[in-house]
């Protein structure tokens, strides 16, 4: 691809806009912390040494912040899939060579079509703005993900960081866990102008339902 080609491509592909810094951090957060309240309760009461355990928590803490910042980045590069509300010449030449009826392939264009009328609704709907892409906004984006799932991450980590009695510390760490969803929940619910009660219920029950999976998976590998 030209550099001629790739600045056609910022300027014309469309993309969500988001909210910026609240939204990384609505989506970075929550995931470092739910990654990381798994996998240390998960691995803190395996026949593991000390050293193991932090260097495994620690590559995944680093290793799943840089998938973040990969899915974060293409977010906000969006897709073109809603770009294009038509059946291309190409697309019709390939469903042509698989033999496929003129009357179906019209009833595909078709349904494109409304699919890209019932988008383009939704957003207005949903009163989502709609911007072209922006490399360096996405990758900021993608930075800014990445710092909220580390902060994020670190802190179901750092009781085993203070204490290595890894019983006592598993006890500090799940319950800070919750806390923090309560807390990150409740400025959520601010962030997004949603009522308070379900989104705290909501991610609470996420973050039993992650604890529970980890329950589950230290009692089969123990």
């Amino acid at each position: 691809m030209t550099h001629q080609q790739f600045r056609y491509m910022s300027e014309n592909i469309k993309t969500i806009r988001s909210t910026g810094w609240k939204t990384d951090f609505i989506i970075g957060f929550p995931e470092g912390l739910l990654l990381l309240l798994f996998t240390t309760f998960l691995s803190h009461d395996l026949n593991i040494t000390v050293q193991r355990f932090y260097t495994i928590n620690t590559l995944i803490w680093l290793i799943g912040s840089v998938l973040v910042m990969i899915t974060a980045y293409y977010a906000n590069k969006g897709d073109t899939q809603h770009d294009v509300g038509t059946l291309s010449a190409e697309e019709r030449r390939k469903l042509e060579d698989l033999e496929i009826g003129h009357h179906i392939i019209a009833d595909i264009a078709s349904e494109m079509e409304r699919d890209a009328n019932d988008w383009e609704n939704t957003l207005q709907q949903e009163q989502v703005a709609v911007t072209h892409f922006n490399l360096g906004r996405a990758l900021l984006s993608a930075a800014i993900t990445g710092f909220f799932f580390l902060v994020g991450g670190i802190l179901p980590l750092l009781p085993y960081l203070q204490n290595e009695n890894f019983y006592r510390a598993a006890q500090n760490s799940v319950t800070l866990c919750f806390v923090l969803m309560i807390i990150f929940s409740f400025i959520k619910s601010r962030m997004t102008s949603q009522p308070a009660l379900p989104v705290i219920l909501r991610n609470i029950g996420y973050t039993g339902a992650v604890y529970f999976g980890a329950w589950i998976m230290a009692m089969i590998f123990r």
